[in-house]
């Protein structure tokens, strides 16, 4: 894809203004990093870290049978998600193949947003369009009317706080509440994907900039830094968070990647997966195929993506996803391995990178979970 065909954010020419080194993200043009990926990292851990999210699709479902729908084409009980809130669900094939991971906000009692990732959103839009036949409701296509901006780690709550009147000390983790920001209406989000407390404002695309220089002046005074697409990255690892194209894909189900707990069989209806999701449920309940782990090399190597995991000369697994753990100061991956070597402190286990193999510890996931 040519760089003219790219697509922009709204704050495009404030990531340039910056000095980002810009990339190619699902079709976006998208600050990768600032300066140091490390410090950019270390500031949302330790202060706080500012990125620019607009890339996300947004989808709007409206309707007097909006809660049936959604509980038909998702795997999760979104009818019983209270206005006001969040939940992290995902939408599945018919065969139980993960289409997209997904964050939808309640935001009254017949609207709904679904958030899916930069490189899914049409696939998403396509599924849940073709599966609202025969639903009151409406599915809308919102990837233009929001521009996301994300402040993250253990200050972004007092930079917030200095901006807005909302009250963000009642606001639960995965709850979205509508507010004004530096007198920009916003929906505030306590969700965010780098295992720190932070916050997602999702706003229209004409008041990004503003806020967002609203933010960085707020943020002046206890070190908060604009953050690019690699920080993120290296961020949602430690927190073991999954990522769509590496942890999860078709070929996979919700309880082949250890998030059965998403699939809710209780809920009222039939919904789109739900027969071979059962069959998947069985099947790793019984014995279960591979399973993510957390690995933390011994060495200084850092594994890829497609990287092999072996043990006694034998692959017994694939890397999902690398990177060297700013936090833990050793590179870091998840990995799907055989269950027979799954188990936290299983020795013996090394990733082949190019030709050698590297000793790594088998951890749980986690690597990395904040003080409350």
């Amino acid at each position: 894809m040519s760089s003219t065909e790219l697509r922009h954010t709204a704050l495009d020419a404030v990531h340039r203004s910056l000095g980002a080194t810009m990339t190619d993200f699902a079709g976006w043009d998208m600050p990768l990093r600032y300066g140091s990926e490390r410090d950019e990292h270390t500031a949302v851990r330790t202060r706080a870290g500012l990125f620019d999210l607009s890339h996300m699709g947004e989808i709007t479902v409206t309707g007097a049978e909006a809660a049936a729908f959604l509980n038909h084409a998702l795997v999760g009980n979104i009818a019983s998600v209270g206005v006001g809130r969040a939940r992290y669900t995902m939408i599945c094939q018919a065969d139980g193949g993960i289409l997209d991971d997904l964050i939808v906000y309640r935001l009254a009692e017949t609207e709904y947003m679904v958030v899916a990732n930069a490189s899914n959103a049409q696939v998403v839009l396509d599924a849940l369009t073709e599966r609202a036949a025969g639903f009151a409701a409406e599915v809308r296509d919102d990837r233009d009317a929001y521009a996301l901006i994300a402040v993250q780690g253990p200050e972004s709550p007092g930079i917030l706080k200095s901006l807005t009147d909302a009250d963000l000390d009642g606001l639960k983790y995965y709850a979205g509440l509508p507010g004004t920001v530096a007198g920009v209406p916003a929906l505030i989000a306590r969700t965010g994907y780098t295992g720190e407390d932070g916050f997602e404002l999702f706003v229209k695309p004409e008041h990004a900039v503003r806020l967002w220089q609203a933010l960085t002046e707020a943020g002046e005074g206890v070190g908060l830094v604009p953050c690019g697409l690699s920080c993120r990255d290296t961020l949602r690892l430690e927190a073991g968070m999954p990522l769509y194209g590496h942890e999860l894909s078709t070929s996979l189900t919700p309880f082949d990647a250890g998030l059965g707990r998403v699939v809710k069989f209780d809920k009222e209806g039939d919904f789109v997966g739900r027969a071979a999701l059962a069959e998947a449920a069985e099947r790793a309940a019984q014995n279960p195929p591979r399973v993510l782990v957390g690995l933390v090399a011994e060495g200084r190597r850092v594994p890829r993506a497609g990287y092999a995991v072996v043990a006694g000369g034998e692959v017994i697994g694939e890397v999902t996803s690398g990177a060297p753990s700013p936090t833990l100061g050793k590179p870091i991956a998840m990995a799907y391995v055989d269950a027979a070597h799954a188990a936290p402190g299983t020795e013996g286990v090394g990733v082949d990178i190019r030709g050698t193999h590297e000793p790594y510890q088998v951890v749980a996931l986690p690597f990395y979970k904040r003080q409350k």
